[in-house]
Order: C-alpha cells, then sequence, then structure tokens
C-alpha cells in the first residue's frame, strides 16, 4: 500500500509552463478557448509533455453493498444493486450493458469494466465480471466499522489491479464508477469527517428520499460519526466508507502513479478523492472533475480540492456517467495544445 501511495508524484511543473507558452502562440486569441485553456495544460503536467495524446478512455464500475442500507436510508431495496451489475453486464442490440453508463459509453467509445467489490448476493457467471469481494457487503457503519483495515486494503489493491489492466489495454483517462444502494451514506459520513462539517451540510436525498428519511439519513451519519474519533484516512476509510469507494480509491492511485488522468463523476467518487488526498497530496494534479452533482457535499467537496467542474447538469446517477459525458471536453482540449499551429507555423502575422 505504501508503494503505491509513494508512487504519486506531482504533475510535471516544466511541461505546464511550456504549454501554457505555447497557448499564447496558438492562432486564437488569448484565452478564446475559455476553460480548456487551463484543463489542457493540467494534461500536460499529467502526461508530461506540452502537447499530450491521451487516447483510450476506460470507466471502471466498482458495486458493493451496505450495512447501513438496512437503516432505511435510501428509496431503493438492497436487491438493486446486484440487479444493476446484471444490467451492466447484460447483452443489448445495441452491444454490451444496458445501464446509462453502457449507452454513454458506446456513444464515445469507452471501454467498461464492471467489478464485483461486494455485492451481497449470488452474481451471474459472466467473463466480464472482474469479482474482487472479501465479503458480501460492509457491515453496518452506525453502529461499527464498515470494513476492517485488511478488507479496505485489499479493496484498494484490486482497484489498483484493474487500473493497470484498464491502462494495459489502452487507456490514458480513467473513470472511476459504482454502484451500491445506500452508498451515499458512507459518502457523506466519509465527507463529513474529512471536511470536518456537520452531517447535515453534507448530507443529500440520494435516490430521492423525502424530507423525513433525509433528516433520518443525516441522524444515522451522526450516530456514526459520534461512536469513533478516527482521523487517520485509512482508518476513517475503514470505519465509514464501502468496499467499491475503496476499490475507486485504489483506481485513482494506481492512475496517477502511472500518469494518467482521473475522471470524477460525483459525490461518491469525490469522497474517495478526499481519502486520496489526504494520503498522496499530488493525487490532486491527476483528477479532473466531470460535473457538480445533485448531492449536497459534492460542491464542499470540490471547493476543498480547489477543482472546477467541467458542467453543471444535476447528474445524480452514479455508475461513472458524468466522467463518460467529460471525456470528450478532456481530448478535445489536449487536441487544442497538440493540433493546432501557432502564429508562426502558420504564417500569421501578430
Amino acid at each position: 500500500m505504501s508503494t503505491l501511495i509513494q508512487a504519486v508524484q506531482p504533475a510535471d511543473a516544466a511541461a505546464m509552463n511550456a504549454a501554457r507558452t505555447r497557448q499564447t502562440q496558438l492562432t486564437k486569441p488569448a484565452g478564446a478557448l475559455g476553460d480548456l485553456e487551463e484543463l489542457a495544460v493540467r494534461l500536460a503536467g499529467v502526461f508530461g509533455t506540452d502537447r499530450p495524446h491521451p487516447r483510450g478512455v476506460a470507466v471502471i464500475v466498482a458495486a458493493g453493498d451496505h450495512g447501513v442500507a438496512a437503516d432505511g436510508v435510501s428509496a431503493y431495496p438492497a436487491e438493486v444493486t446486484p440487479a444493476m451489475v446484471a444490467n451492466f453486464l447484460a447483452d443489448t442490440p445495441a452491444g454490451p450493458g444496458g445501464a446509462a453508463v453502457n449507452a454513454l459509453a458506446r456513444t464515445v467509445g469507452a471501454r467498461v469494466y464492471v467489478m464485483d467489490a461486494g455485492v451481497n448476493a449470488d452474481l451471474p457467471k459472466h467473463p466480464a465480471l472482474v469479482r474482487a469481494a472479501r465479503r458480501r457487503g460492509t457491515r453496518n457503519l452506525r453502529i461499527e466499522a464498515a470494513m476492517t483495515r485488511e478488507e479496505t486494503e485489499a479493496l484498494i489493491l484490486a482497484g489498483a489491479a484493474l487500473a493497470r489492466q484498464a491502462i494495459a489495454n489502452g487507456a490514458d483517462l480513467l473513470i472511476p464508477g459504482e454502484m451500491g444502494i445506500g452508498n451515499t451514506t458512507p459518502a457523506a459520513a466519509l465527507t463529513a469527517r474529512l471536511l470536518g462539517l456537520d452531517a447535515a451540510e453534507v448530507t443529500g436525498r440520494g435516490t430521492g428520499v423525502d424530507d423525513d428519511r433525509l433528516s433520518h439519513k443525516v441522524n444515522v451519519i451522526r450516530e456514526a460519526l459520534a461512536r469513533t474519533d478516527a482521523s487517520d484516512p485509512l482508518e476513517v476509510l475503514a470505519e465509514f466508507g464501502g468496499f467499491e469507494i475503496a476499490a475507486m480509491l485504489g483506481v485513482m492511485l494506481q492512475a496517477a502513479a502511472l500518469r494518467r488522468a482521473v475522471i470524477l463523476d460525483g459525490f461518491v467518487e469525490g469522497s474517495a478523492a478526499l481519502v486520496g488526498v489526504a494520503l498522496a497530496p499530488a493525487l490532486r494534479d491527476y483528477l479532473f472533475p466531470a460535473g457538480e452533482c445533485a448531492e449536497a457535499g459534492h460542491a464542499a467537496q470540490l471547493e476543498f480540492l480547489n477543482l472546477s467542474p467541467m458542467f453543471r447538469l444535476g447528474l445524480r446517477l452514479g455508475e461513472g456517467t458524468g466522467g463518460v459525458l467529460a471525456a470528450p471536453l478532456l481530448l478535445s482540449a489536449a487536441a487544442t495544445l497538440r493540433e493546432m499551429r501557432t502564429f508562426a507555423e502558420a504564417g500569421i502575422p501578430t
């Protein structure tokens, strides 16, 4: 684990400086490409060149169940988690997978990987399903630690291994995604503890709970936070997190260690990123938030990370859907640095 964390090094400052210089010379008015210009510069730092050329896009959807779901924090039953895993893997007339992330991934040419990180069910035998579960679902975080330290580290390393596989298969942009009924509750607990905020400030409606259930959800998280003063990042993850959150953290750390860009989807992914940045501050250099989602705590996560979302579409589905939508923006940003000519190259007087 320490080797993986230590492998995350800051982005290439020299490449970023060269990219900024090149930006001033491209055939456009200064700043005319808006936020794409800073995205392109950050990508130069990730890939170590002022002409970055990211290509493949991979979505790694980790699925896991949560003991706290038994406390009624979601509008949907836990049985939805294994049903959605089957949907991610299903054969459809359009191609593999019948979920939103599959449809969007097909549209942009991204590859979807599906991991059983800890689903509390017998999942279908499928050659594309990556089986990494150590147990069927976490314990109830309200009354005890959701995971052991050993389980936590095992899922982080499983996520890292799948990230290495995706990169070996050609991915330069990695999108951690998740599926797990009740998982905005652990995400809110992690966010509250790591940012020092009250549960009410970072807890949203998740699958669309009503006011009474939202109040109950806040109280469940407060009760969880009150039972331990854990502050070490990995201990906090074990106490309040989820198997799929740990797996996504592994994806992020490994991608950064191998100098690939990570596109953050939403709130649950953001909670994993908070743990990651606490462990390896340089991870932030590799994170590219897709959009600000509708969950209450997502804006607080982005503010703490000092990162700006690329869009605001009111998304709150998860699965990595927002990340897939953002991938063409990042590919386009890199193309401007790589393929546009400078005024001198184009023979245009300035």
